[in-house]
């Protein structure tokens, strides 16, 4: 097996690509607020290539929440869902799209967790809730 992509896939770097490039584009440690971005990619979408299916709406504001805890732990700790709530709004189509996630509430170990996802055309589509638990990186 390629030795790259074995690092890749430990450094959680190929998941990332998968979700259409998702990467962190800023944190806020006074709020514990955490933005990302992504693409949108067609193949995500189903009605012809123009909306996103919402597993891969999850993934993304399940994914902010996760970095979020990583970056308010030091990158020491991260997060296993126990359970996630997302309501949809708008739809979301291809193109870029974006995510702002934030601790709500950090105990030793149980996290309260809220994520809105963005689309193409800025407008509010998605939002999550979750409750998670810390796990030791």
């Amino acid at each position: 097996m390629d030795d790259n992509f074995e690092e890749r896939i430990r450094s959680g770097q190929a998941l990332c690509e998968s979700m259409g490039n998702f990467h962190v584009t800023g944190w806020e440690p006074e709020h514990k607020r955490l933005s990302a971005a992504f693409t949108v990619r067609r193949e995500y979408c189903h009605t012809n290539g123009t909306i996103a299916q919402g597993g891969f709406i999850t993934a993304w504001l399940d994914a902010a929440m996760a970095h979020a805890v990583m970056h308010d732990t030091g990158h020491k700790q991260s997060v296993f869902s126990l359970e996630i709530k997302v309501s949809f709004y708008d739809k979301v189509g291809p193109g870029e799209g974006r995510v702002e996630a934030r601790v709500v509430r950090r105990g030793k170990r149980v996290a309260f967790l809220q994520a809105v996802l963005y689309n193409a055309e800025g407008q509010l589509a998605a939002e999550a809730t979750s409750t998670g638990m810390l796990a030791d990186l």
